[in-house]
């Protein structure tokens, strides 16, 4: 695994706890290669906002309530666009990936077992890939660069780890009633459902907010 995937993976699974100060020595030793690529590492991960410069070293960044709320705010306006855009423009091609993407996060909730956190990365990738087949869909090729600047993948990570058996299975009834309108090719439908979805995570990471930060279970079970 390379610098940068290691440094990411270790935030977003909570090795690399919010607030927690990382040097370059430090990287360096524990992955045990040379200064350079934790340095481009670095540099990368500043950019996509997962961590802060200090006066020496970077700190793991931390998301406050206002912060949650701005994120989702932002995500939910644009992801409310492209699924009202993929419904105008989507293809038979475009309807074959969505719901082959659909299945597998249903598959992956089916299989999920709570607190398995392998299960728990692949129901998010799996709605990962179902939120980027929408984003092709809607055939506009500025999208998806704007919305992964505002899916921090550490709060949607962290999201999905609270998440009940029951809470899943109503993130993909969503899902479906998503699929279902870009089907029919109603936008504002689409783009209702995709609102409703998008502050359903956002709630879920307010509620359990003080908890992801001070949960020790969860510390323990990331490391």
């Amino acid at each position: 695994m390379n610098a940068y995937n290691f440094i990411k993976d270790s935030i977003i699974q909570g090795k690399y706890q919010p607030g927690m100060r990382l040097t370059e020595e430090y990287l360096a030793q524990e992955l045990k290669i040379s200064r350079t690529p934790i340095r481009e590492a670095i540099k990368q991960l500043k950019t996509e906002g997962l961590i802060i410069p200090l006066k020496k070293g970077v700190s793991v960044r931390d998301f406050t309530k206002e912060d949650i709320r701005q994120i989702y705010d932002l995500r939910t306006l644009l992801e409310g666009y492209s699924a009202a855009q993929a419904a105008a423009s989507r293809t038979e091609e475009d309807l074959i990936k969505l719901t082959e993407a659909n299945l597998l996060y249903e598959e992956a909730i089916n299989q999920y077992v709570e607190g398995d956190f392998d299960q728990i990365v692949k129901i998010v990738e799996m709605n990962q890939l179902f939120h980027d087949a929408i984003i092709n869909a809607s055939k506009n090729q500025h999208i998806h660069f704007h919305i992964s600047r505002v899916v921090v993948v550490p709060i949607v990570f962290r999201s999905f780890y609270w998440y009940s058996k029951e809470k899943l299975k109503r993130s993909l009834d969503y899902h479906k009633i998503i699929l279902q309108a870009i089907e029919s090719q109603d936008t504002e439908r689409a783009r209702i459902a995709m609102h409703e979805h998008i502050y359903q995570g956002r709630d879920q990471v307010l509620t359990h907010l003080e908890d992801l930060k001070n949960d020790v279970s969860y510390k323990e079970e990331t490391k």
